[in-house]
């Protein structure tokens, strides 16, 4: 039995189409890498597992229970927790009130102050100081705390190295080591291809929102992964310009 199963989902914003008849499994206590460029689609795929995006078709299920129609918060108290693109914390308040905000599911579980904390040791002398006042690095931190706080089945983290320097991508996915060995099962939004490969345990990557390859990490090639990426074994899709932010790191 699958911890998420998401079918036949399609969705998007107004006229636009961000992703088509999307099929997407998560087992529990796997890590399912999403790719590809901006705007395939990624983001507004864990949205709608959420419950924080509408979807205009299709079924989401949590350990075979239909959860489509539930909010965005019912699906926290259930187990499912979203770390959004851009934190989103609470700029006024402190770290550990912002952490604590993330209790609310009321969930019981490992996860508390103390634990995440540990987790996150980048967070121990930042308990205090207020959100606003934190680099990248420390907010990316907090706010993958805060989900934790809610003792959460699924995890769904997107972008979590977007705009961080290389020394703190390495803490916060040492971090994440320690948090998978809990057992959850994440769903994680990631741009650098050999960082995805390495943590990933399969991979789906979206093209124009559709899913174009699939598979297990360790079956997939570097090469398999960026041509679908380009939609090269599609035709006609251009490669995006390396210099810019469509890029994909390699």
């Amino acid at each position: 039995m699958p911890l998420i199963h998401a079918q036949s989902i399609s969705a998007g914003y107004g006229d636009s189409r961000a992703i088509s008849d999307v099929i997407l499994t998560l087992q529990n206590g796997e890590l399912l890498a999403l790719v590809g460029a901006n705007g395939a689609g990624k983001s507004t795929l864990l949205r709608v597992i959420a419950g924080a995006h509408r979807p205009t078709a299709g079924t989401v299920s949590f350990k075979d229970s239909d959860i489509s129609r539930l909010t965005d918060f019912q699906r926290n108290k259930l187990g499912i927790s979203l770390v959004p693109e851009g934190r989103r914390l609470f700029a006024s308040m402190t770290v550990i009130e912002n952490l604590i905000v993330g209790a609310g599911s009321g969930r019981a579980g490992a996860w508390n102050v103390e634990s995440v904390v540990e987790t996150l040791p980048m967070l121990k002398p930042l308990l205090k100081r207020n959100a606003s006042r934190l680099s990248g690095g420390q907010q990316q931190a907090v706010s993958i705390g805060r989900a934790l706080m809610s003792n959460p089945e699924v995890l769904l983290l997107d972008e979590v190295s977007l705009g961080l320097a290389p020394i703190i991508i390495d803490e916060l996915y040492e971090s994440l080591s320690v948090v998978r060995q809990s057992g959850l099962g994440i769903i994680l939004v990631e741009q650098d291809l050999a960082r995805t490969i390495a943590v990933a345990d399969r991979i789906m990557c979206l093209l124009e929102g559709h899913v174009v390859l699939e598979g297990k990490s360790g079956d997939l090639t570097h090469d398999q992964i960026t041509d679908a990426y380009f939609g090269h074994s599609i035709g006609s899709f251009s490669e995006p310009d390396l210099t810019t932010e469509e890029g994909v790191q390699a």
